[in-house]
């Protein structure tokens, strides 16, 4: 009989422990789920990051080649210039206050925290909680979070060649950096109230391309049309750049970065997820050049070379927002639309009277708005849910619920960045001037503002050295003659 009772009592004992434990197991998993990454997954994500953070870098070789094979000879200097030194801008000004106002723990406009990345590791998720999602050190986020800034400050120059003066370029490179792009940024990425409302830009379609676009709409008509572009009647005057295979360079390198700019938006690589971005993206690409290849045939009676290049570039920047959210098929649907809206756009933009000598608005800021709309249609149920961003969109019976958030965000980015662009461009032409003097645009920036050519030989001839002719004589031989075009101050 004591046998008999012990055997109860230790049953009971045992029975009450298995009570225990089976509650306690979901609480043993959740550790599990949520306990730090090992030392080896930390190193091949900050692998991978790194290697993404330096193909986006890249990039900016691919915007200097493509700006300076689309324009004239005499700018291609400058362009390079140009791109090197708002390099080196963003990566000061991102750096000391940018990264803080788009990622920094703050509000629903802007984030308050971490200016000058003066934070110590332990405290860097706290600090900077949006990107708290993933194991990579705080210096490794900035280097490719910066690269991103850098990539839509770039964009809002190619709208301006060729007129600009340099002024403008450290004025509203500081404050775009500063300020209008990280504002943007912390809205959609950095916890800010689109972010809470479930926006999907996985990549940029809206933080890094149209944010950069509408800037360039505003300087390009603040600037107005370079001289020549239009003749007295209104005609429009085709100014062709001075090397297609140097454009198409641009191009194809751009291609390569995107690699890094969208699959490396996972900021990690241990569940592998960025090679189905990385597919995506490449079919987006490739359906972009035949589309835009095929509507320009149609349209111009051509296949366009510039066109043609300009198309793999629209179709990678529409991609750019839903590449984490669709699936191949609608990769290659976005991208040939994309291509095809790009052709009609730059036409379109041609006709009333903006001069935009890369298609950068096109490019950019129609293809940004394409891609940003097309994950309310096309974003599929099975990666939204494994994102947990979002809905799924309407052609998989998400309703209009996604692509009313997505319409919603595209509107606020833009008149935000309109009324704050038009502030700084505006102001700096009624103060110091933002356009070059007719003089100084014929000669060609080059000259104008470096006091050399970027191809001295093209420009002034092989024998121009040993002749001693004078480089101020030779300017009037290869300036093209004064035509009467509007030029604003």
């Amino acid at each position: 009989m004591k046998n008999l009772k012990n055997i109860m009592k230790y049953a009971g004992i045992a029975s009450l422990a298995g009570a225990f434990f089976s509650m306690l197991a979901p609480a043993l998993a959740l550790a599990q789920e949520v306990e730090s990454p090992t030392p080896e997954a930390v190193a091949i994500d900050t692998v991978w990051v790194m290697v993404a953070a330096l193909l986006v870098f890249f990039m900016q070789a691919g915007f200097a080649t493509l700006e300076a094979g689309f324009c004239r000879a005499k700018n291609a200097g400058h362009i390079a210039w140009k791109n090197l030194v708002n390099l080196a801008i963003s990566a000061i000004v991102f750096w000391s206050v940018g990264f803080a106002v788009a990622f920094g723990t703050g509000s629903g406009f802007a984030g308050s925290s971490g200016w000058f990345m003066n934070v110590t590791p332990s405290e860097a998720n706290d600090v900077f909680s949006s990107l708290a999602f993933s194991s990579v050190p705080i210096s490794l986020k900035y280097l490719f979070e910066f690269a991103f800034a850098a990539v839509s400050l770039a964009i809002v120059w190619g709208a301006l060649l060729e007129r600009t003066k340099m002024v403008v370029y450290f004025v509203f490179g500081i404050v775009f950096a500063a300020f209008i792009y990280p504002v943007v940024g912390h809205w959609i990425w950095g916890g800010g109230w689109l972010f809470d409302l479930g926006m999907q830009d996985f990549a940029g379609s809206t933080v890094v391309h149209l944010v950069g676009a509408t800037a360039a709409l505003v300087g390009a008509i603040a600037l107005g049309p370079r001289l020549g572009k239009y003749g007295r009647d209104g005609s429009i005057k085709p100014i062709p750049g001075h090397s297609m295979p140097l454009a198409f360079l641009g191009v194809i390198i751009l291609w390569f970065g995107w690699f890094g700019f969208n699959p490396g938006s996972t900021l990690g690589a241990m569940n592998l997820s960025f090679t189905d971005v990385a597919l995506t993206t490449n079919l987006a690409a490739a359906a972009g050049v035949l589309g835009a290849m095929m509507t320009a045939w149609l349209t111009m009676g051509k296949p366009d070379i510039g066109m043609t290049g300009n198309g793999a570039i629209a179709a990678l920047v529409a991609i750019t927002a839903p590449c984490a959210f669709v699936e191949p098929w609608a990769a290659l649907v976005i991208g040939g639309v994309a291509g095809s809206i790009m052709v009609l756009a730059v036409l379109a933009i041609d006709r009333i009277g903006i001069d935009d000598p890369i298609g950068a608005l096109s490019c950019h800021g129609l293809s940004g708005i394409w891609g940003t709309l097309s994950a309310g249609l096309f974003a599929s149920p099975r990666l939204v849910e494994s994102l947990k961003i979002g809905k799924p969109g309407l052609f998989y019976g998400g309703g209009f619920d996604q692509l009313g958030v997505q319409a919603l965000g595209i509107a606020a980015v833009f008149a935000f960045v309109l009324v704050a662009s038009g502030i700084v461009f505006y102001g700096l032409k009624l103060t110091v001037g933002i356009r070059l003097s007719p003089e100084q645009e014929l000669a060609g920036s080059d000259f104008a503002e470096h006091g050399m050519w970027g191809y001295p030989e093209h420009i002034l001839g092989p024998d121009d050295g040993t002749a001693g002719t004078a480089v101020a004589d030779r300017i009037g031989d290869v300036m093209p003659a004064p035509v009467s075009a509007p030029v604003q101050a």
